[in-house]
């Protein structure tokens, strides 16, 4: 049962809706000023919010305002109601978050529609998306947008098309925004004193990339490069602070996300530190395997970019490459890698 909130200061209003509401199956909680209909809410947080305007103690901006605000309520769904049929009223109800208004006097269809209306906009966020598919990323962004008002995600949605080698940003360059692959890759960069490049990461379709230097309010610590033609999404950083601290169910949802990339990358790290050269391009060929997506076995990568993923040398990656393909493991051609027998990558005894 979905939880309503009616902050109402006229006792007769009050009551008469608080029955409607409560006949349409709703549960209701009442108020008779903001003041109070803010304590309620922090007690019991509602599933939306019926609230007037011109009220004493604390009018129904204000409680607008508090809610925007307050972390446990921001995002709860607003109706404003109202005598005013001023547009300026109207407009400054919209600018500070609410969802709809409705003007006095109004009937119980209308009221009903409007709370039916919001409450499906306002969908929870599923336990998981699949961020690979583009269907997965604009059901998250949706579903975080609706929770947590963040109107500006959907607005910012437009995919940038980078050129391969294109430089996205680069070593202690302020962090400005978060990044999506929906197709292409993008490595990010760092070199050592001597010039040698250490590729720190590879990004591919469903990733996200970017977001450390946001979470520690630092420069880049290192570049990104794009690798082959991409389509890049940008979340700007305001919007990815909002989305993790207005919501808490959104907070966690992405929280997780980000949480599954640190630990892969921290298995490629440890792999990095204590594993074979041939267990370790292995890994590397089976991870940039999975990457391709659509079960695709070739992997488009220079000889010089997949050395420094690996963390050998050109050299040593090439005499590795050249068993694999004497023991019928992989196919070489001069632009590409083809995997044979993944089965065989696997196995833990190189």
């Amino acid at each position: 049962m979905k939880t309503i909130l009616l902050i109402e200061d006229n006792d007769i209003l009050r009551e008469n809706t608080a029955e409607i509401l409560e006949l349409a199956g709703y549960g209701v909680l009442t108020a008779e000023n903001g003041k109070v209909g803010v304590e309620i809410a922090l007690a019991t947080k509602p599933d939306l919010v019926v609230c007037d305007i011109m009220m004493p103690v604390l009018d129904g901006y204000g409680v607008l305002h508090i809610f925007s605000q307050n972390p446990q309520l921001a995002g709860v769904p607003f109706i404003f109601l109202t005598a005013k049929t001023e547009r300026t009223d109207q407009r400054r109800g919209m600018e500070l978050g609410a969802d709809d208004y409705l003007t006095k006097p109004f009937d119980e269809t209308e009221l009903l529609s409007a709370i039916s209306s919001r409450l499906n906009r306002f969908r929870q966020l599923q336990p998981s998306y699949d961020l690979r598919a583009p269907e997965g990323l604009g059901a998250f962004l949706d579903d975080a947008t609706a929770v947590a008002s963040l109107h500006s995600l959907t607005l910012d949605r437009r995919p940038h098309a980078l050129r391969k080698k294109q430089v996205l940003y680069a070593e202690d360059e302020e962090a400005t925004r978060l990044y999506f692959v929906e197709s292409g890759r993008v490595k990010t960069v760092r070199r050592t004193a001597g010039g040698k490049e250490l590729i720190t990461g590879v990004y591919g379709p469903g990733e996200f990339f970017g977001y450390l230097p946001l979470l520690q309010h630092r420069p880049h610590s290192d570049s990104a490069v794009v690798l082959d033609d991409a389509q890049v999404l940008y979340i700007p950083q305001k919007d990815f602070e909002l989305l993790l601290h207005s919501h808490p169910d959104v907070g966690k949802q992405f929280i997780r996300l980000l949480a599954g990339q640190v630990e892969e990358r921290e298995q490629q790290l440890l792999g990095m530190a204590y594993d074979s050269l041939r267990r370790r391009v292995a890994s590397t060929l089976l991870r940039m395997q999975e990457q391709a997506g659509d079960g695709a076995a070739t992997i488009r990568f220079s000889r010089d970019d997949l050395a420094a993923v690996v963390g050998t040398t050109p050299e040593s990656l090439i005499r590795t490459l050249s068993e694999f393909k004497q023991d019928g493991l992989i196919e070489l051609t001069p632009k590409s890698i083809h995997v044979l027998q993944p089965e065989k990558l696997h196995a833990p005894n190189w």
